[in-house]
């Protein structure tokens, strides 16, 4: 299976919100559409979905247009898609009979991911004894049972929300998986479920997209990146050779003292510094190691020397400037 985007572009008027997308994935894994607000992420996705028209490209899936009827895909937005008023398992079970998955199978699988995704009290209300009344001398108890109501979308959390959304994008076991913000809202506990349930989407094989501001997660998940500006695409390629071709030109160094003067001596660039430890960027290796030998020379203990490449959030900022724009 391949996934194939060609020449994707979308315009509002004379206004150009995606120019010329191209990207292959053509074995399972997760690559990253990187942006910032309004860059054209979420469009792209849109696009590539068929929720939005295309004013150039196509999107293909094993050769042929990537068509929702035909190729089972999952779908977590980054908007909010619950009915607000109504009741939670009628909704699964609709958005699963979307997807061709029948009724009883799709009662299993909710089954399943109600109590992977913690969610089974807002699903499967259950009896509660609200009181207790003594009969006679026998000492039995006899309760009133009172019957939850099935919880509606409105009376959850935004991240219990979530949850329930990223079950009508699993429910029916997708091939193609796309997430935009999958982690919003969420607190660390959920977001290392979020995150756990991600990792067995990829070690079963599947093909995920993912659209992300943290770009700590997106190190960690995927492999092949886009970063888009302004419509544009700035960078493009496999994240470790990304990395690579930066060098390892980013060090950071713990010591005991002010070295305020060595880092002056050496040439290199004082990023950021509190109760020394600090935050260099260096030209590479031959630098930082000159840096490292004057502070040896001077018996001036050192606890921490890294060394490394890049981060993505650095080399994002690079290529963005840090400009803000209005989501589209």
């Amino acid at each position: 299976m391949s996934l194939v985007v060609k020449n994707l572009s979308k315009k509002y008027g004379d206004k150009t919100v995606l120019e010329n997308l191209n990207f292959t994935m053509e074995k399972p894994g997760v690559y990253a559409l990187l942006g910032t607000n309004g860059a054209g992420k979420t469009t792209s996705i849109r696009m590539m979905l068929g929720m939005l028209s295309k004013n150039t490209g196509e999107v293909l899936w094993n050769g042929k247009p990537l068509d929702t009827a035909t190729c089972n895909v999952g779908y977590l937005a980054e908007e909010r898609g619950l009915y607000p008023k109504y009741a939670l398992m009628d909704q699964l079970i609709y958005f699963a009979g979307l997807r061709g998955v029948s009724k009883s199978e799709a009662k299993k699988r909710i089954k399943y991911w109600a109590a992977r995704l913690e969610v089974e009290e807002y699903l499967y209300p259950n009896a509660s004894a609200d009181t207790s009344d003594a009969q006679g001398g026998s000492g039995n108890a006899r309760k009133r049972v009172k019957k939850n109501k099935p919880k509606i979308a409105d009376q959850l959390s935004k991240g219990n929300q979530q949850k329930i959304q990223f079950m009508t994008a699993l429910i029916s076991n997708p091939e193609l998986l796309i997430l935009d913000e999958p982690l919003s809202g969420l607190d660390p506990v959920n977001t290392d479920l979020f995150k756990n349930i991600i990792r067995e989407e990829i070690a079963a094989g599947k093909y995920l997209i993912m659209s992300s501001h943290q770009m700590a997660t997106v190190e960690e998940f995927c492999t092949d990146i886009t970063i888009l500006d302004h419509s544009k695409v700035v960078l493009q390629g496999n994240l470790n050779d990304i990395k690579k071709s930066y060098g390892r030109v980013n060090l950071a160094l713990k010591v005991e003292q002010d070295i305020a003067p060595y880092i002056k001596r050496a040439g290199v660039t004082l990023l950021t510094e509190k109760e020394h430890e600090y935050q260099l960027k260096v030209t590479g290796e031959a630098q930082a190691n000159e840096l490292l030998s004057m502070l040896i020379a001077d018996h001036i203990p050192v606890i921490t020397f890294d060394l490394r490449e890049p981060s993505l959030h650095e080399i994002f900022v690079e290529k963005v400037g840090g400009d803000a724009h209005e989501t589209v």
